[in-house]
């Protein structure tokens, strides 16, 4: 099987289903990851040399998280951060297609369309008109997923709200997850705050328990195709 996460940013992917690509990985299945971009910028007014310069590791920081989880390729775009809502969607679809007609992937993770995030909204509706159901495409499944602090502190509305219907049982590849995001430990805050290893390891828990799991992922699901 072949797995691909699009995210908007480097953390997003381990945030929101880096348990669920060690899985994949330790099944043997082919996973790979695309970034839209570094996400620096969006804490810069300018391109400053200091901007640059902690673009790039994060870059290096995205590599050496996949790394751990087993991810074999990560393609990092040079979008701005939170900034998607000043290009044309149809680059971003067109980037994303492209992406799908070379790795030809089975299954699609991507964030969830009602986040707070403007970027990960736009990369939902990217991802979703890019794998279509076309009868020629390869995907057969998408998956939404959540990213703590900007999925739960989305609008209040009913069109926001996260109802997952898929959970995927991490327990065994929660650790591996863990060492993942200490590598974005510039990302990480204090607690009370959701972006924290503590509240991490509680999420997974309570979506276990909520579950019928010792720890789990949630995603809600947005395509299914059964050939």
């Amino acid at each position: 099987m072949k797995v691909l996460c699009i995210a908007a940013h480097p953390d997003d992917e381990v945030l929101g289903v880096g348990g669920t690509l060690a899985k994949h990985a330790a099944a043997g299945d082919e996973v790979e990851v695309m970034l839209l971009g570094d996400g620096e910028m969006a804490r810069h007014e300018t391109e400053t040399q200091e901007a640059i310069e902690r673009g790039e590791e994060r870059r290096q920081e995205a590599r050496e998280a996949c790394k751990v989880l087993g991810v074999s390729t990560v393609t990092i775009h040079d979008y701005w951060g939170n900034q998607l809502d000043d290009v044309a969607l149809i680059d971003v679809v067109r980037d994303v297609e492209s992406k799908l007609e070379s790795f030809h992937p089975d299954v699609v993770y991507t964030h969830y369309y009602g986040d707070l995030n403007i970027d990960h909204e736009l990369v939902a509706r990217a991802v979703r008109t890019a794998a279509r159901p076309d009868p020629d495409s390869s995907v057969d499944r998408i998956l939404s997923f959540e990213t703590p602090s900007a999925t739960e502190w989305a609008m209040p509305t009913a069109d926001t709200a996260f109802q997952p219907t898929v959970f995927v049982d991490i327990s065994e590849h929660l650790e591996r997850k863990m060492e993942a995001i200490e590598i974005y430990g510039s990302e990480m805050r204090e607690r009370p705050h959701p972006r924290n290893e503590a509240s991490l390891r509680d999420n997974a828990r309570l979506w276990g328990d909520k579950s019928g799991l010792e720890a789990a992922e949630p995603f809600e699901l947005m395509l299914e195709r059964r050939r």
